[in-house]
């Protein structure tokens, strides 16, 4: 089970250049939902593709997803 994220813990990864900020800020507040990290993926490749993320923004929501389930970011 993932940890709920602070919006200390998020606003750095939304604040990368090229990441779109409120794509980051609002999957990752909301991560926590995910029972499993493999659903929490699943989610961010279908937003990915749906909203036609870039890389960095999907990067930072990689990197979040890490935190939030306990891996180093």
């Amino acid at each position: 089970m993932p940890r709920k994220l602070t919006l200390d813990e998020v606003r750095p990864l939304a604040a990368r250049p090229g990441a779109r900020k409120v794509a980051v800020e609002n999957f990752l507040m909301t991560v926590h939902h995910n029972a499993v990290r493999e659903h929490a993926l699943g989610n961010l490749l279908m937003d990915a593709k749906s909203y036609k993320w870039n890389w960095v923004t999907v990067d930072s929501i990689l990197k979040g997803i890490d935190l939030a389930f306990g891996g180093v970011q």
